[in-house]
């Protein structure tokens, strides 16, 4: 049988020194397996984004262990970590964070530059991100001429042009009215399901977190609710 995508075993992780010191995650266990839909939902300071940024190599737990498709990822130099987070993790954040005087395609095609990859599958492989995201026709577009639903799109064509095992979303719809909100959500449920790509999305609104199959809820460092849901949509 193979390992589960994620496991989480027993992980703390804790900020500064002495009375000072804040225990973000506390003991905590988690197990994502591939193609699973995931919403992590909690209070500022539960935990939640301490978690994300675990899972996205961005930090390391102060104890327990983190392994990715079996592998510890402790035991990975920071090459390596950097590896895992080129070609196995895609990060749609809040913010767009698209470079402004940019094309769409460009913007897409950023991460595969860092990966090495030759200018025309650079190309093709962005064309394809943006296709898949509804953008077809966008490609010369800079973000000033994208509304922010599709700004986002952008954003998510960007975490797919690298082919991820896992996307990271980290509020994806914070900055999004209700109509583009439900939209970008419609879009990660269809690439869950239709690609089979996971994800595993922080959020803060009951009916985002709706379209997830499955709900986490932080409290106080600890993983305290942990249940399948039916999805919206």
């Amino acid at each position: 049988m193979a390992p589960p995508l994620i496991a989480l075993r027993g992980v703390t992780r804790s900020y500064g020194t002495g009375e000072a010191q804040v225990r973000a995650l506390d003991g905590v266990d988690l197990t994502i397996n591939k193609g699973e839909f995931v919403a992590i939902m909690g209070p500022s300071g539960s935990g939640k984004s301490t978690t994300m940024n675990i899972i996205g190599c961005l930090d390391r737990p102060s104890s327990g262990e983190y392994l990715f498709q079996g592998t510890p990822v402790q035991g990975l130099t920071n090459d390596q970590r950097a590896l895992l987070r080129r070609h196995a993790l895609g990060f749609v954040f809040q913010g767009f964070n698209l470079l402004a005087r940019t094309s769409a395609l460009e913007n897409v095609e950023l991460p595969l530059i860092y990966k090495g990859l030759p200018r025309e599958l650079r190309e093709a492989r962005a064309r394809l991100a943006l296709e898949k995201v509804g953008l077809q026709g966008r490609e010369d577009h800079d973000p000033s001429q994208l509304s922010g639903g599709q700004q986002q799109r952008v954003a998510i064509a960007r975490a797919l042009a690298g082919d991820p095992t896992v996307i990271l979303a980290d509020e994806p719809t914070g900055n999004l009215d209700s109509h583009r909100s439900h939209e970008i959500m419609t879009l990660l449920q269809k690439l869950n399901r239709e690609e089979g790509i996971t994800i595993v999305m922080v959020t803060h609104e009951d009916d985002i977190a709706a379209y997830a199959g499955r709900l986490l809820i932080f409290t106080d460092g600890k993983l305290t609710r942990d249940e399948t849901i039916t999805p919206r949509g």
